[in-house]
Order: structure tokens, then C-alpha cells, then sequence
């Protein structure tokens, strides 16, 4: 049964109640099916956890794997589709929304996941990790990260931002050595501090505008009385915080070496793309839906942010050393947070255009950025050993399959041929930042694109450096990793041959 909401949106309404109040409790099943999957496939892991034997617990991370595919595979649907929205009032406005904004995040999510899971695979055995506990964590994170950039209402925002990241700090903490307590915690008071402070600000907004909807936010703040205009101003800037520290933007990113270090290696990949992925929609949502009547504003702000984050972020990467423990870790944590920087460029953009048209720079980075971050932490899961850069040496001689994976993946992360996908990002949103007359901040990501070159030319060169006696012995590849890396590398060669296809999938225009 197809009907259609006052948006002039087809709302798909298999059940639909009326209530005085003008809310229609309609579920599109369909709409919300990749989130949902996703929820029942972590029941699912937990429940069957209860009843397997020991020796075949294995077999869980199998189904969470088979459940984030059978969640991939209900995006097709939505993409040939026109956008769904469900959970919609009469009055106008929807809770959730899947539109081509909200199918490109959730294909980053819930495939990141699936790499994770794959990545994950020998480690929860080799480390010895509850393998039930683990695999539940991780979908329902999954799940949270699905469903926040389909939301179109604050509360909805914040309940799947905190499902997003409450599993997370599990997540860090299963690790048994020490390290995953001292670095969840760090995990736990930072996202907490933050959340306070965005509900702060979520409770100001509301009260200036009077409504949670982003787009009824828009409209009441554009007429807010005068007198409210210093608290919805304020809202505004407390509601950011939030989302910024999800997304490791400076000054809210001190978390994010440590957390990367103490967490398992898939875990810490995890963070780095799909946690991003999660902040980066929140953020890309309430700013250009909900305060677009102060686009000038959080335009600029998001604009020094930007510069001080890619800024920080490459000057720490370059700082790490060849000796020093889990430094190759350390390096791919500081250089997320400088590809935050990058990714917060066509953000600040768009609050200097006359549409939301920047975004797709931004999310079309997030795809590129997602495949070739996560195939680089599994190569740095399959060498293992201390994380030492120096115990990357010579790994060509070793296994010259993992080496030119890992070169690949960081020419792409560095943008400059073979990696031909990584170059199209940083050119798409160098060229967002151009269009919107910020030349200032184009130079300040052309100059730290520059230095970037040098820790990940650096990294690369020392794969093909002679090999000494130091150099710690590649173990036999497991199949779940090896399919892992294959599918990143594969993914990133395509796109590197042609790259427009990034787009086209943002856009919708390749279906």
C-alpha cells in the first residue's frame, strides 16, 4: 500500500495509525530494513552464543557477517527506488528519511562493518577475545551507524549516535592486556563529556525553535524572536561539539591515538571509518538542514576547524618514528584525524552555497577514505608483531602480495598515482572549498597534502627497503583476512580506474 505524506514524498505505510496530535505511526519496513537487519542479526549472534559449544563459537562471526551482507543486499532496492520516508507527521516531516545522502553512509557503514567482521575473524581467536560479546558489540554498533544518517529529527539523531559509540567502548575495553581498560576509559570520559554538551545544546535549540524536526528547526530559527536568537546561537554551537568529537575533529581528537593503540586492530580500523562515517552524517545533517539559517557561521567555524584538524593531524603523523611501538597504529590514528580535516572542507562549504550540493564531495571522500584506511589496518593486523614502522622493512621480500597491498592503500591515502581514487577525493574537495571562495582554506589542504606525502612516501619506501635480521617474520595468512584485503584492494583498484563511479553512486545516477 503506497501512499503520500504532505512532502510529496511516497511514504510506503504497511501499517499507519492516526493519532490527534497529527502523527502517523507508519513503519516502511523496507526503508528501515538495512538498520533493522542489522539489529536483528546482533540479537541473533547473542542468542545462539547461549546455546553453541565452545569449539564451533567461530561460526558466529560467519552470521554476523552473512547478517551485514543480507543488509547490504536491502540497499539495492532503495537505490532503484525513489527516496522513503517513514515515521512522518501529517503536518509535514519525517523521522527517517532514506535518500541517496543516507544509502551512500549507510553502504560506508554497514560495509565497513563487513570488512571488520572479516578482519576480525583470527583476531578474536588469536587474542582470545569473548566471541559472542564481541560480535553483538559490533552489530549493534553497526546498526547505530545505519540509522543516524537516515534520521531527520534530533532525538533520533542522538539515540543512534549514542548506539553508534556505547558498543564502541566495549569494544576497546575486550582486550586483555591492560591497555583496553586504560584506553576505553580515555574513550569513555571524552564521548560522554561531548555527549553532555551536544544535549546541552540540543535542549537550547529546541527551545528556541520549539520543535525537533531539522527541517521545523530551520524554519523556527529563521523567525525565533530576537530575544532567543543568543540561546539558539548557542544551541547551535554546544550541539556541534558532539558531533565533532565523534568525528576527531581538533581540539576534540586527544582521544583518538591511545583508543586506536589499546583497542584490537580491527576494532581500531572500526573507529577510524565507520565511527567517523557516524559523526561526519550527525554533523552534516544538523548543519545544513537544521542551522542552515546560520550557514555563514558554523560555515566558518567548520572551515578552522578543518584547517586545525588536517594541520594537527598530518604535523603528529610526521612526528612518528621508525622505533617506536605501535607506531604504525599511532601514524594511521593521526592521520585520520588529519583526513578529518579533509573531510570537514565541502562541510564548511556548504555553509557558503546555496544548496547542499558540497556534500557530495564530502561523501564521496568518506567512501574512498573508508575502503583504503580499513585495507591498510589489515595489513598492519597481518604483519602484527609490535606495530613498529620498522618491522614493516622489506616486507616485499617477505610477502610482496601484503606489500603492494599496503603500498597501494597508502599511495591512495596520499593521493597520488597508481592510487588514482585517493587523487580524485582531494581534487573533488579542493575544488568544493574553490567554488565556495575559500581559497584560504584550499592552500591550507594543498599545503598539508604536502606534508602528508612525506610519512606516507616514507612508510611505503621502507616496504621496499633491504631487509635486516630485525625485520619480524610474516605468519601464514589467514582466509577471512586474506578475503579482507582483497576485497579493499579490489574496490580501490576499480575505483582508481574509474573513479567517477564514486559520484555516480553518491548521486545515484549509476542506477
Amino acid at each position: 500500500m503506497t501512499t503520500t505524506h504532505d512532502l510529496g514524498q511516497p511514504l510506503m505505510t504497511p501499517l499507519a495509525v492516526a493519532d490527534p496530535g497529527g502523527l502517523i505511526q507508519s513503519v516502511d519496513w523496507v526503508a528501515i530494513a538495512p538498520p533493522l537487519i542489522a539489529a536483528l542479526a546482533a540479537l541473533a549472534v547473542l542468542v545462539a552464543d547461549l546455546f553453541l559449544p565452545e569449539a564451533r563459537k567461530r561460526l558466529l562471526g560467519w552470521l554476523s557477517a552473512a547478517g551485514l551482507l543480507a543488509a547490504l543486499a536491502m540497499l539495492l532496492p532503495l537505490v532503484l527506488g525513489d527516496t522513503r520516508s517513514t515515521f512522518c507527521f501529517k503536518s509535514g516531516g519525517c523521522s527517517y528519511t532514506a535518500d541517496h545522502f543516507a544509502l551512500a553512509f549507510q553502504l560506508l557503514a554497514l560495509g565497513g562493518a563487513l570488512l571488520t567482521v572479516l578482519l576480525s575473524l583470527h583476531t578474536v581467536e588469536d587474542e582470545k577475545l569473548p566471541g559472542g560479546e564481541y560480535w553483538f558489540l559490533l552489530l549493534s554498533s553497526a546498526c547505530g551507524a545505519a540509522l543516524l544518517p537516515a534520521a531527520r529529527d534530533l532525538a533520533t539523531l542522538v539515540i543512534a549516535l549514542e548506539v553508534a559509540t556505547l558498543p564502541a567502548f566495549a569494544l576497546v575495553a575486550l582486550r586483555r592486556d591492560g591497555r583496553g581498560a586504560e584506553s576505553a576509559l580515555k574513550f569513555f570520559l571524552s564521548s560522554v563529556t561531548a555527549t553532555a554538551v551536544m544535549l546541552l545544546g540540543v535542549s537550547f535549540v529546541y527551545a528556541a525553535a520549539g520543535t525537533i524536526q531539522l527541517q521545523g528547526i530551520a524554519d523556527g530559527l529563521a523567525h525565533a524572536p530576537g530575544q532567543l536568537k543568543p540561546l539558539a546561537e548557542a544551541g547551535a554551537v554546544l550541539t556541534l561539539v558532539g558531533f565533532a568529537f565523534k568525528t576527531a575533529a581538533v581540539p576534540f581528537h586527544f582521544w583518538v591515538p591511545d583508543t586506536y593503540v589499546g583497542a584490537p586492530l580491527p576494532v581500531a580500523g572500526y573507529l577510524s571509518v565507520v565511527g567517523k562515517a557516524a559523526g561526519l552524517s550527525g554533523l552534516a545533517l544538523v548543519t545544513t538542514v537544521a542551522f542552515r539559517p546560520y550557514g555563514h557561521t558554523w560555515g566558518l567555524v567548520l572551515a578552522v576547524l578543518a584547517a586545525l584538524t588536517m594541520t594537527v593531524g598530518n604535523a603528529a603523523a610526521l612526528r612518528q618514528r621508525a622505533d617506536t611501538p605501535y607506531g604504525a597504529v599511532r601514524l594511521l590514528a593521526w592521520s585520520s584525524v588529519g583526513q578529518a580535516g579533509y573531510l570537514l572542507v565541502p562541510l564548511a562549504a556548504a555553509g557558503y552555497a546555496d544548496s547542499a550540493d558540497p556534500l557530495g564531495a564530502t561523501v564521496a571522500y568518506a567512501l574512498i577514505y573508508g575502503l583504503v584506511n580499513l585495507g591498510a589496518f589489515g595489513v598492519v593486523a597481518l604483519v602484527g608483531g609490535t606495530g613498529r614502522l620498522e618491522s614493516f622493512r622489506g616486507l616485499a621480500s617477505r610477502n610482496r602480495w601484503a606489500a603492494f597491498a599496503l603500498a597501494f592503500f597508502l599511495l591512495c591515502l596520499a593521493g597520488l598515482p597508481p592510487g588514482v581514487v585517493g587523487l580524485f577525493g582531494k581534487v573533488v574537495v579542493f575544488r568544493a572549498a574553490v567554488d565556495a571562495g575559500l581559497g584560504w582554506l584550499a592552500v591550507v589542504m594543498a599545503v598539508n597534502v604536502v606534508i602528508a606525502l612525506a610519512y606516507y612516501l616514507k612508510w611505503t619506501a621502507l616496504l621496499f627497503a633491504p631487509s635486516t635480521s630485525a625485520d619480524v617474520a610474516v605468519p601464514r595468512v589467514p582466509a577471512s583476512l586474506t578475503a579482507a584485503l582483497g576485497l579493499a584492494a579490489s574496490g580501490a583498484v576499480v575505483l582508481s580506474v574509474a573513479p567517477q563511479l564514486v559520484l555516480q553512486v553518491v548521486s545515484g545516477s549509476l542506477f
